[in-house]
């Protein structure tokens, strides 16, 4: 493994918190549905959650969850938890109550702070019952809204709320910020105290507890300073549509914002049309997204009915950004939208492209600061691979996990030489920029060649009628498996099967080609907004298994 001299100091997440306080006091840090918080009104919610967690018992390296959506809540717990010596473990409030189960139990989650919402309250509560967790602070969705609208909300929205009882083990966030609001003072150590567990399922098996120590945390965040707005601090407006608990989120959104004084403009979700007049009305130069988020506005704004150019530059994450995509959303708002790649075991930014230079076509850009990369080769891990060669991309960085949570030999298994094995297969070309094939595990074996589902996705997504592509390996009986792709139209143009095929035929090579395209309405996403294969492949296999006489019969 090379080196590199480090330009980057760890240092504790609660320390860019407290310093914006200080510089930033007046600014407004977090507008959540027009109800805003200055810095000084946080920070002082910060401190007197920070002394309840300690009167909760929380101590060093205790885990305490989170189980919200995007509200004030998120950015108030989340460093509170980290102020008062604990570790934040990131729940997202759609999980089952199975999920829910394995995570608190994995990861001994003794506290969990979530809102009093019929949809999230009640499998949060029911694990009370059965798992290690012993209290829930339950924050109220009406206290965090503007008076009007929390009239209106207690009003009319009685049914989305959830019955909670008054008891011991239910704390609210009014009864926990009752207090002077002098935590007591913690000593963290950047470079081994863990400040996030961010599960995640890997490369392989059930989700694992990625550990991000504070240094991982900080040292991303100024990575993504250096890529973004070395300069400027103080005057940035972030758009925060993506969910915090979520990793690109977390540290794009929420830690990069707060490390230079930006307002945070929170979404609960994504709905086009309150996204489209948000921007309107409340003009955010940053706006971090996922390729299906900028598809959607190229879609519902092209008209040219919103004003869309207050949006300076915008980092897309979590999923391939095709071309397309890219162009037309540069070209609606005037703005410089970059790609980059990274993965929760890496905080998780770890390559990018540039505000300034030469983005090239369908690069994932040139290494973060402090951060090498070699691509090796997948079947020798310790064997690094030259220029155009594919590979497993392998990254070394302050932003690479501690390991997984009480999982040494997962650990072992993704570390190789000090670098993480990434499960991505890429090559780096002669200027020193990385392109991102596929996922190993997506990888479809036909007849003994590979076929990557990226280079078909990105071909199908050259035709003009596509919006949205993926593709996936079937079984096949003669080349053991072949490539069948799902596709999702833009409104107002129709095109069949066939006719991709035929598109297809001068873009991509015979033993790629879809032996299906099947089109549809809709495509199955993650909690992020990227589109999910895991459906898909579940969807054909339980095909699969059903007897062919049945299936002519249904």
């Amino acid at each position: 493994m090379k080196h590199v001299r480090p330009t980057i100091a760890p240092i504790p997440l609660p320390y860019i918190w407290d310093n914006a306080v200080k510089r930033f006091p007046e600014r407004c840090a977090v507008d959540f549905m027009d109800k805003r918080y200055t810095y000084a009104k946080l920070g002082d919610l910060v401190d007197r959650a920070a002394r309840g967690f300690q009167q909760l018992g929380v101590r060093k390296g205790a885990r305490v969850g989170l189980c919200l959506p995007n509200t004030p809540y998120s950015v108030i717990c989340y460093f509170a938890i980290l102020k008062a010596g604990g570790i934040v473990v990131n729940y997202n409030p759609l999980y089952v109550e199975r999920e829910m189960k394995h995570q608190i139990e994995d990861s001994g989650t003794t506290i969990m702070v979530t809102l009093d919402l019929a949809q999230i309250y009640p499998k949060v509560s029911a694990m009370l019952e059965d798992t290690c967790l012993e209290r829930i602070v339950v924050c109220r969705m009406a206290e965090c809204l503007p008076r009007s609208k929390a009239i209106l909300f207690s009003l009319f929205k009685k049914s989305e709320l959830a019955d909670v009882p008054a008891d011991l083990q239910n704390i609210s966030f009014t009864r926990l910020i009752a207090n002077d609001g002098k935590p007591r003072h913690v000593d963290i150590d950047p470079l081994t105290d863990i400040a996030v567990l961010q599960y995640t399922g890997g490369t392989t098996g059930v989700p694992k507890g990625a550990m991000l120590t504070h240094g991982n945390l900080t040292a991303n965040v100024e990575q993504c300073r250096r890529i973004l707005m070395e300069d400027s601090q103080g005057g940035e407006r972030i758009l925060g549509v993506l969910p915090l608990f979520h990793v690109f989120a977390m540290t794009t959104v929420m830690n990069f914002g707060v490390t230079v004084g930006a307002e945070l403009i929170l979404l609960p979700r994504f709905e086009i049309k309150q996204v489209l007049q948000v921007i309107v009305r409340k003009k955010p130069t940053l706006f971090p997204g996922v390729p299906t988020i900028y598809t959607a506005i190229n879609n519902a704004a092209s008209d040219g009915a919103f004003n869309l150019s207050s949006i300076h530059y915008c980092i897309s994450g979590g999923a391939p950004l095709p071309g397309d995509v890219r162009c037309r959303f540069e070209k609606l708002t005037g703005c410089r939208l970059i790609e980059g790649y990274g993965l929760s075991e890496a905080s998780p930014l770890v390559i990018c492209n540039t505000l300034k230079g030469e983005n090239k076509p369908e690069s994932i850009g040139i290494p973060a600061a402090d951060t090498i990369i070699e691509v090796r080769d997948p079947e020798n891990s310790s064997r690094v691979l030259g220029v155009g060669e594919k590979g497993e991309i392998c990254v070394s960085g302050p932003q690479v996990m501690a390991g997984y949570w009480q999982r040494p030999a997962e650990t072992a298994e993704v570390m190789v030489d000090g670098m993480l094995r990434t499960g991505d297969i890429g090559y780096r070309d002669e200027d020193g920029h990385y392109f991102i094939v596929d996922r190993i595990k997506d990888l479809i074996l036909c007849g003994g060649y590979n076929v990557y589902p990226r280079v078909i996705e990105e071909a199908l997504y050259r035709h003009q009628a596509v919006a949205e592509a993926v593709v996936i390996g079937i079984p096949d009986a003669y080349r053991g498996q072949a490539p069948k792709a799902f596709v999702r139209l833009r409104e107002g143009i129709s095109v069949s099967p066939e006719q991709l095929k035929t598109f297809l035929e001068e873009q991509i090579s015979r033993i790629e080609m879809p032996k299906i395209i099947e089109i549809r309405d809709h495509l199955p996403k993650t909690m992020i907004g990227k589109l999910s294969k895991k459906e898909l492949i579940e969807e054909e296999r339980i095909k699969m298994s059903v007897p062919v006489h049945d299936r002519a019969l249904s």
